[in-house]
């Protein structure tokens, strides 16, 4: 993990670029610790009881660590479209990415009922645990629902107030903005389309592939790679070449994300194993395992993967891993991980990097994907 834990730090100054994505990441953390030092003593003067109880947990979340890939991936942008020298707008970018997952984080466990994150409880049980602990009024969890909602949203205010600033000292502004001003709209409705298909019992496959794309694959590595990219003044050529790297290497990303939601070990993940299945999300693996399901007339596991009215129980979701494993699907999605990962490589061959910072991407992909380098083609 590249997370380097609680931080506090002076701002930088102009930076001389980073030679590799771990030395991003890691000045990222210094500028990210300043920034949130700077927001909670914000929130203070504003109100005492507000940046205890809400920004203090926004903070401490985005203090206890996590892949920080945003960020690497978005250095990798810069560099392939020769980005060098001053790089403060570049790590600035790179905070507001890591506010922005912030958000997608907090808000997201509200909306699947996840009880842990990052190894720890999601901010929204924290919160319903200290209603109780203050024992006030009313239900624990309508509050604490409320106010994870709102530090969600503080996050993103953090993220938004930050890349404007940037945007307005960058002479590349207008082409960051409207790139970080597309990512947050397909953010939504990627979130959407996941709670749509799970309230219509959807099985699609091409319906899961469009979920995965909206709501993780395009945040998750192609907008933090033109964002990149787009401070380095990109051209047409080499942004596209990004975009199809990043979308393929995202949805490795998901979809190795999909398989550790229903098989993960919470002690490694930091987050339950289970939930996707129990809630049935409608992922790739599930669409999978239903198609192949089908066709195979496998009808015991057709039903354990189909929609059902009643609530799944710890038995049902272990027959719809049994079902994930005897159908097929898990073999397909790992198959479908490594075309992605491979082409993903390809396409940023595409940007015409020099050979150090497409090893790098390719060190990346494997980081996202969990498929080595070897198996993905060599990055010359």
């Amino acid at each position: 993990m590249w997370g380097l834990g609680p931080t506090v730090a002076e701002p930088i100054g102009p930076v001389d670029g980073p030679l590799t994505a771990l030395d991003a990441v890691r000045a990222v953390e210094a500028e990210l610790g300043h920034v949130l030092d700077v927001g909670l003593c914000r929130a203070r003067d504003v109100d005492p009881l507000f940046a205890r109880d809400v920004a203090g947990r926004v903070t401490a979340f985005v203090r206890r660590g996590g892949k920080r890939l945003r960020t690497a991936f978005a250095w990798c942008g810069w560099r392939a479209a020769g980005g060098s020298g001053d790089a403060t707008a570049l790590l600035r970018t790179g905070v507001a990415l890591e506010l922005v997952q912030a958000c997608a984080l907090i808000h997201d466990d509200v909306m699947d009922g996840s009880p842990l994150r990052r190894g720890a409880p999601a901010v929204h049980v924290d919160l319903a645990r200290m209603h109780r602990a203050a024992r006030m009024t009313g239900p624990p969890e309508a509050f604490a629902t409320s106010v994870a909602v709102l530090a969600g949203d503080l996050a993103l205010v953090w993220a938004d107030d930050l890349l404007a600033e940037t945007a307005l000292g960058s002479p590349c502004g207008p082409q960051l903005y409207r790139e970080w001003r597309a990512m947050r709209g397909e953010m939504v409705a990627g979130q959407y389309r996941d709670i749509h298909a799970q309230a219509a019992g959807s099985s699609g496959v091409d319906e899961a592939v469009s979920i995965a794309t909206l709501k993780s694959a395009l945040y998750t590595v192609e907008r933090p790679l033109a964002l990149g990219a787009s401070l380095a003044g990109a051209d047409a050529r080499t942004l596209e070449a990004l975009r199809s790297a990043g979308r393929c290497a995202g949805l490795a990303f998901q979809l190795r994300d999909d398989l550790l939601g229903a098989f993960g070990n919470p002690d490694l993940t930091g987050k339950p194993a289970g939930d996707d299945l129990r809630t049935r999300k409608l992922t790739y693996l599930l669409a999978v395992g239903l198609r192949l399901a089908a066709a195979s007339g496998d009808e015991e596991a057709a039903d354990a993967l189909g929609p059902h009215a009643c609530a799944r129980s710890d038995d049902t979701v272990e027959r719809m891993r049994a079902a994930l494993e005897r159908t097929g699907a898990w073999t397909v999605v790992e198959a479908k991980i490594a075309e992605l990962a491979a082409t993903s490589l390809r396409h940023f061959a595409g940007a015409s990097a020099d050979p150090a910072v497409r090893r790098e991407f390719a060190a990346l992909v494997e980081r996202a994907s969990g498929v080595a380098p070897e198996r993905t083609g060599e990055a010359a």
